[in-house]
């Protein structure tokens, strides 16, 4: 009896470790005690590698979340192209690159089975088509939100109803552009182009380019400056420089925190909008790493510490009810469907070389 209870005991052993070995050969083993010490080098849009949420990730595992903020869709593909793997693990691309960035070979596959949130995020976003090749998936969808008119409510009392605001004589040096190839795309928006069809601003003639340029050298005398960051921005208004400007939901929640008046809307004319994406940088050296990373950040309860500091809208819905009552109210969660119908999102520009020659022309003008 007691041969027989061994050799079941054997037996049981067997397939139990083969049932290990069959999980970890599905999941991926991670050794985490090899990780401690590590530095996760992220390059992203400015916010998205804030204590609020990275510090809970780095007490988990022994680590350290390092920051690197990139102004543009250019300098984060410029630096991609410069050796990003030696550099960075993770990175965001938007809408307008993320899908150049996965035919140009620049980033990894992700394993989907190890992100175990991935069937909770939003299919709409999940299932978006450019980050994906040859059957594998190269980015998670991370946030999403609009390029809004910011203006400080202490001085312009009346919610603007049209970026033509920006041409008023009396706000004359007051106004703030982002200095990206995204300002054509609203120069294109005043001048009506995308009223039949969005995807125009993103396959401007040649004519309709010269079109927008000319727009854009009209607006000069206005603009006290073209800003490269969001930082720049909040110091623009915390300074008194500007009163309105084209920019992301980040500067309104970190203006207001410090007890300024600063709002945010879509005019009339209506406004662009970005996808951000999360993607591990091909020939990372911490790619096991970033994957936990994509692991952490996708989940609820991080996803809601992100959307608590940037107010930008994030991939993961689950996250919505998670959110302050505050927030839920500033981000209007209950609109957030409408808003995403509303926003024309930044799309590949394939003549992109032509834009930024364009661009470059305006500011040297």
């Amino acid at each position: 009896m007691k041969k027989i209870a061994l050799s079941l005991l054997v037996i049981m052993g067997l397939f139990s470790s083969c049932g290990k070995k069959a999980e970890e050969a599905k999941t991926g083993t991670v050794d985490l005690e090899a990780l401690k010490g590590s530095t996760l080098n992220i390059l992203a849009w400015e916010g998205y590698a804030d204590a609020s949420f990275t510090k809970e990730f780095e007490d988990k595992y022994g680590v350290t979340v390092k920051g690197t903020y990139f102004g543009s869709s250019d300098e984060l593909v410029s630096k991609l192209q410069s050796g990003g793997g030696a550099s960075y693990d993770v990175i965001t691309p938007s809408s307008d690159v993320a899908g150049y960035i996965v035919s140009s070979d620049l980033a990894e596959p992700l394993d989907l089975e190890q992100l175990t949130a991935w069937k909770s995020l939003s299919p709409v976003l999940s299932g978006m088509k450019d980050v994906q090749k040859d059957g594998k998936t190269y980015g998670m969808p991370f946030t999403w939100g609009p390029d809004y008119l910011v203006y400080n409510a202490d001085i312009i009392k009346e919610t603007p109803t049209s970026w033509n605001l920006f041409f008023d004589p009396k706000y004359k040096g007051k106004i703030a552009m982002y200095d990206d190839i995204s300002s054509i795309y609203l120069a294109a928006q005043l001048l009506g182009y995308d009223k039949k069809d969005q995807s125009v601003l993103y396959n401007l003639t040649e004519e309709q380019l010269l079109a927008c340029k000319a727009k854009l050298v009209e607006l000069k005398p206005q603009v006290r400056k073209n800003w490269a960051s969001a930082g720049e921005l909040d110091n623009l208004f915390k300074n008194k420089e500007v009163v309105a400007a084209v920019g992301w939901p980040l500067t309104p929640a970190n203006l207001n925190k410090q007890g300024m008046n600063i709002k945010a809307v879509i005019p009339a004319e209506g406004a662009t909008g970005w996808i951000d994406r999360l993607m591990i940088v091909k020939g990372a050296k911490n790619k096991q790493l970033a994957q936990l990373w994509l692991e952490y950040v996708s989940q609820p309860k991080v996803m809601a510490q992100v959307a608590e500091f940037t107010q930008y809208y994030v991939s993961n819905p689950e996250a919505n009810a998670l959110l302050s009552p505050e927030t839920q109210k500033l981000m209007d969660v209950a609109s957030m469907d409408q808003m995403f119908k509303t926003l024309n999102f930044w799309q590949p520009v394939k003549n992109r070389k032509r834009y930024n020659e364009i661009w470059s022309e305006v500011k040297n003008q």
